[in-house]
């Protein structure tokens, strides 16, 4: 298996890959572009192959209002070459650098941290092959390995230990900044070669 190549975009296509994600052609419920990395970066380290299919049914909750092919060809192209980005870096044990800051503390223009989002977005990646990523026969040590981005994500508060952990602020900014690392020791997991 060899690594993807990759053009990493730019900032004017980052730039551009957020407009369209917040414009009148996408529902309401689309990702922005830090819920596209964590979704990506789920789909990426998944124990089953994600099709381009399904990751593009969770970017737009649904098709988008395409105004043309040119611009459909053109959004497309983009996201998979983000997707290939993020699959390169996981690849070659490279450090994944998240597009938000490694937080649960909200920022004073958000209702939620931007961490919480790109979690929330990287569960809704596992929730489509659960069965594959916990019936893996290191079903414990996933789930430790999962536990900071799942505390991280907000969905699972009714969880009386989740609730605990979110609350302690110390604990809570302690696993946030773990998010990195624990992404390669997952994506090494499944995907290295077993010996």
């Amino acid at each position: 298996m060899n690594a993807l190549t990759h053009a990493e975009l730019s900032d004017a296509e980052l730039d551009e890959l957020e407009d369209f994600l917040y414009s009148d052609a996408v529902s309401e419920d689309s990702l922005d572009l830090v819920g596209v990395h964590g979704l990506f970066t789920a789909c990426n380290i998944s124990p089953k192959a994600v099709t381009e299919q399904e990751w593009s049914e969770l970017v737009f909750d649904g098709e988008p209002l395409w105004n043309s092919q040119d611009q459909h060809d053109r959004i497309m192209e983009m996201l998979r070459r983000l997707y290939q980005m993020i699959n390169s870096n996981l690849y070659s044990d490279q450090e994944i650098d998240l597009p938000c800051e490694l937080t649960l503390v909200p920022e004073e223009d958000e209702e939620i941290a931007s961490l919480t989002w790109w979690s929330q977005a990287f569960m809704e990646g596992v929730f489509m092959n659960e069965e594959a990523w916990f019936g893996h026969q290191a079903e414990e040590t996933v789930a430790e390995l999962m536990l900071p981005m799942m505390v991280a994500s907000e969905l699972f508060l009714e969880d009386k230990d989740m609730a605990t952990m979110r609350k302690d602020a110390k604990l809570s900014e302690e696993m946030a900044g773990q998010i990195p690392d624990l992404l390669i020791d997952l994506y090494l997991l499944f995907h290295a070669p077993k010996k």
